[in-house]
């Protein structure tokens, strides 16, 4: 199999099985999806889920979060990985956001990235999910998962890369839920260490399942 007939197997599966596949970070507006995608870097959604709700309650706007300080916003994130420079990121994001944007989440991906704890990735989840603009976020998931599928080559050793070759290869009106069948495969059933091929659906078109080489790229 080739790596458009992947794609094309990629697209026909989560299609008819997924089609409304959704982040499962739990937010209200793109205020709120900001704050959650930053404090979920290298921490899980169930756990960004477990602190928001008092967060958002406390600071429900970005006037009331860059009105505040780092040290108060700690109190309500030491339970993510490193609260504390997510909650300096924070504190820098709101007073960017309401100083430079009128209060209002930018929606390309370049002014997105001006404010802290704002990478590509972060920029990319905004403008696809808020937005609805055909970007692709590479997470670990989604790394993982594209490599094993055969979807990038073992060449695509970055994030950047494996953005692109997806975005290259996959329909352009599927590229924002795409990111979603990724994140959730690889969260669910192609996860790291111990991958659940045996109830996996997508092993007819799996290259790490039929060349049994599950090794992928350090990211």
């Amino acid at each position: 199999m080739n790596k458009k007939e992947r794609y094309r197997a990629l697209v026909t599966y989560f299609t008819e099985h997924y089609p409304q596949a959704e982040t499962e970070l739990n937010f209200t507006n793109a205020y709120e999806l900001l704050v959650a995608v930053i404090l979920s870097a290298q921490c899980t959604d169930k756990r960004i889920n477990m602190v928001t709700p008092r967060l958002f309650e406390r600071y429900p706007t970005p006037e009331s979060l860059a009105a505040s300080t780092a040290e108060e916003v700690l109190e309500y994130v030491r339970t993510v990985s490193y609260p504390n420079n997510k909650s300096k990121n924070l504190i820098g994001m709101a007073r960017i956001l309401v100083n430079d944007f009128n209060s209002e989440v930018p929606n390309t991906i370049e002014d997105l990235q001006k404010m802290p704890g704002v990478g590509r990735k972060t920029a990319n989840v905004i403008v696809s999910v808020i937005y609805n603009q055909p970007a692709m976020a590479v997470d670990t998931h989604v790394f993982r998962v594209s490599h094993r599928l055969g979807l990038v080559p073992k060449t695509a050793k970055n994030p950047l890369l494996v953005e692109k070759e997806l975005i290259k290869y996959l329909p352009k009106e599927t590229i924002s839920v795409a990111h979603h069948w990724l994140i959730l495969h690889g969260r669910y059933i192609c996860i790291a260490r111990s991958p659940k091929c045996p109830e996996c659906e997508l092993k007819s078109f799996c290259l790490a399942y039929e060349t049994k080489d599950f090794k992928t790229p350090s990211l």
